[in-house]
């Protein structure tokens, strides 16, 4: 499968809400589903890295479709309000190497 850039990411997912009449959620419910993401990449990463096992009847899983589920959602909620994900990563690198350029010990 070829590489994607987050504008291919946007692309893909703005064609797949398009298709349905109900189109985006909310801001609200957006988050409100982001939220519920992140937990559920908590509890995986719980299973995987922490202290806490999983159940024997509890579904399979994985930190990988986690992180998806979140990938997906924040491509919506960036759609729904029309923020451009490359635009505001690049935003915010720039912050982080001018803001933070010797906070932290380089190698």
């Amino acid at each position: 499968m070829p590489d994607k850039s987050l504008a291919d990411i946007q692309r893909e997912v703005d064609d797949y809400i398009s298709q349905f009449k109900e189109g985006y959620f909310s801001p609200l419910a957006l988050m409100a589903r982001m939220s519920e993401e992140v937990g559920e990449l908590a509890r995986e990463v719980n299973h995987f890295y922490g202290e806490k096992p999983k159940k024997a009847d509890e579904a399979e899983n994985s930190v990988e479709m986690e992180l998806g589920d979140i990938l997906f959602l924040l491509s919506c909620f960036a759609n729904s309000l029309n923020i451009d994900l490359t635009e505001a990563h690049n935003k915010v690198m720039h912050k982080f190497a001018t803001r933070d350029a010797n906070r932290w010990t380089k190698k």
